[in-house]
């Protein structure tokens, strides 16, 4: 791939990606703006500290640990960012899933630009955030139209923006022009949007995603993200079966906030968040990514997540001393599964094992997302 090829379909080992067409974007009413400097290091000093990063994070890395977070079932909703970003969703569709979110008490509904308005409309005064995705799905378009994107979203009500990371520039180690970008997208923002960058961690290998943590943290994001759920087996390397969100990848992006602090205007340290999207469909998929360190979980099935969730929690109090708890001991016999199928039975439909359609997935299902 020629390394000028960054805003064009690309091909990462001759595959491509195909962009998606969307609708043109609406006016973003100007508003004065502040100075910003998005230039912080040559790209030979960024290679410098970024491979100081990876020698030690790399180090520590050990894939084959054991959980080491104890997960509250009561709690796992508040982690779901209830999402819908199928090119043909319809008007319909987002208030259903507005109102999933706000029965169920999701962070946030992730949808794309067209809809912000509409689900700000939808979960007002209901504590649900409202994620917009930007550069979605490739991370290749111009700055610039991120850049009217995100302002357009945070001017519509976003209160969070998913931002896709130029995947071709990452490999190519593009380092200050990827900084740049995040950088003025985060001064976009401005400091009460939270902005996490999806990295579509498939497509990278664990030096690189190290590399565009590091970035992330030093723009000042506030979540790294595993993918876009737009994957198709067609578009990874050899010898990656796996397009969304894999425990391997959580562990180390997990480790990597932990290793990469930020620092406040006020001088307060705080570290980036992880959120795993792609792939996490059942309360088992999402339990143990919560334990493998993921603070939100983006999916499209949020609401069977749920209610999986809710039943093998009332079925743990039940239990002598129980408390709604998955224990780090529990997860290490792998009786996560033994809690769901005791709670809510053997079959994909609630109701202990009835085979019904599972909630909220019914007319939504296309992808992972």
């Amino acid at each position: 791939m020629s390394s000028k090829q960054y805003h064009q379909p690309y091909t990462i080992i001759s595959r491509t990606i195909t962009r998606d067409k969307l609708p043109s974007l609406p006016p973003y009413a100007r508003r004065p703006t502040k100075t910003m400097t998005t230039a912080r290091y040559t790209d030979a000093e960024w290679s410098d500290i970024i491979s100081q990063a990876q020698s030690s994070i790399l180090a520590k890395l050990d894939n084959d640990a054991p959980p080491t977070k104890i997960t509250d079932l009561f709690s796992v909703a508040g982690a779901v960012d209830h999402t819908l970003l199928k090119l043909d969703a319809t008007a319909a569709q987002i208030d259903s899933l507005c109102a999933e979110a706000r029965v169920n008490n999701f962070a946030t509904v992730c949808v794309r630009l067209p809809f912000v308005s509409r689900c700000g409309a939808n979960v007002s005064g209901s504590g649900v955030g409202i994620a917009c995705v930007i550069g979605f799905h490739e991370g290749t378009q111009d700055v610039r139209e991120k850049l009217t994107e995100a302002k357009s979203a945070v001017a519509e009500g976003a209160t969070e923006l998913d931002v896709v990371v130029n995947v071709p520039m990452l490999i190519d180690a593009k380092w200050e022009t990827i900084y740049s970008e995040l950088s003025a997208l985060r001064a976009v923002a401005g400091k009460t949007v939270l902005c996490k960058l999806i990295l579509e961690t498939a497509l990278l290998s664990d030096s690189e995603i190290v590399a565009g943590s590091v970035l992330a943290s030093e723009a000042g994001f506030d979540f790294v993200k595993t993918s876009t759920g737009f994957l198709t087996a067609a578009d990874l390397p050899s010898g990656v079966t796996a397009t969304g969100a894999t425990l391997p990848h959580v562990r180390l992006l997990s480790l990597c906030c932990a290793s990469l602090p930020q620092t406040s205007e006020s001088g307060e340290t705080r570290h980036m968040r992880v959120k795993a999207s792609g792939g996490i469909r059942t309360l088992e998929d999402a339990v143990k990514m919560l334990a493998a360190g993921a603070e939100r979980l983006g999916t499209s099935g949020g609401v069977w997540i749920a209610k999986e969730a809710e039943q093998a929690a009332h079925h743990l109090v039940g239990q002598a001393g129980g408390n709604g708890e998955v224990r780090v001991e529990e997860l290490r016999r792998g009786s996560v599964t033994e809690i769901v199928r005791e709670s809510i039975g053997e079959g994909t439909g609630g109701g202990g094992g009835g085979g019904g359609e599972r909630p909220g997935l019914q007319t939504r299902l296309f992808t992972d997302y």
